[in-house]
């Protein structure tokens, strides 16, 4: 974990890949922290007033990651939230580098195979809507694995239940508070 002397950890932010845990870890954390939980592709389809599936099939992919990279910005001043992200927010690095201005961020981690086991029969994953959804997976995840791995922390779901990640969360967020002297505003 490498955090600078002049980060200020206010937030904790969960990446990674879709089916790793972020929305469920995220959910217990906020809970066991006494943080409000706020999940980007939410405030996404509020500002847009549409579902993310409306948005891909009317702007793209781009279109998105343009009101993603927006809501990312608006985020640095919050305050005492978890945030999940959607699985390819990391991939423009103004938004990991946003993110790390303000929240100790925290990447899940799971095989192929079992993110594609708890995301089978999820209707709203615009990008899993191809003949072959796990090379998909495959594919999406080694694209993405180099920004992945920029979090500051990593932390593998496939056999940890959600309180075991939570706790681990937890515990890194309050390790890099303690090492760094950061104090809450």
């Amino acid at each position: 974990m490498d955090v600078s002397q002049s980060r200020q950890l206010h937030n904790l932010a969960l990446v990674g890949f879709m089916g790793t845990g972020k929305t469920s870890v995220g959910q217990f954390l906020a809970r066991m922290l006494h943080f409000r939980l706020v999940d980007t592709d939410d405030l996404i389809e509020r500002r847009a007033g549409k579902p993310i599936s409306a948005i891909f099939a009317e702007g793209g992919e781009t279109r998105f990651r343009e009101l993603e990279c927006a809501v990312v910005g608006e985020l640095s001043r919050y305050r005492r939230t978890v945030i999940a992200t959607g699985g390819g927010l990391v991939t423009n690095p103004a938004n990991m580098a946003s993110l790390k201005t303000h929240a100790l961020v925290v990447c899940l981690w799971a095989s192929p195979e079992m993110i594609w086991r708890r995301v089978r029969h999820q209707s709203h994953r615009p990008l899993l809507n191809t003949p072959d959804p796990l090379a998909t997976i495959r594919n999406l995840l080694s694209e993405r694995e180099r920004f992945y791995r920029e979090a500051d922390v990593l932390i593998g779901t496939d056999v940890r239940s959600v309180k075991a990640v939570a706790l681990q969360v937890a515990h890194q967020f309050r390790m890099a508070q303690a090492n760094h002297a950061i104090r809450e505003e």
